[in-house]
């Protein structure tokens, strides 16, 4: 697994296909977020991401994302 940090430009799936960000936000225990429950850990720990294209905020696990070069 990538060792992501806060600031690291990522990519996710989304329903309208592959999407990029940054990372804003690293999670290491559970957390509420829009309405759910997140399950994170140290070991495993999750990720608030910001879309670049809509500034729309959503959780990921680092197992859904793939780093990206910084622009």
């Amino acid at each position: 697994m990538t060792d992501f940090r806060k600031g690291d430009r990522v990519s996710w799936a989304t329903s309208q296909g592959r999407t990029q960000g940054k990372i804003v936000d690293k999670k290491t225990s559970d957390f509420d977020f829009a309405g759910s429950t997140f399950h994170a850990s140290k070991d495993e720990p999750a990720f608030i991401v910001k879309s670049e294209k809509t500034d729309a905020e959503a959780a990921h696990k680092g197992s859904a994302l793939r780093k990206l070069s910084p622009r």
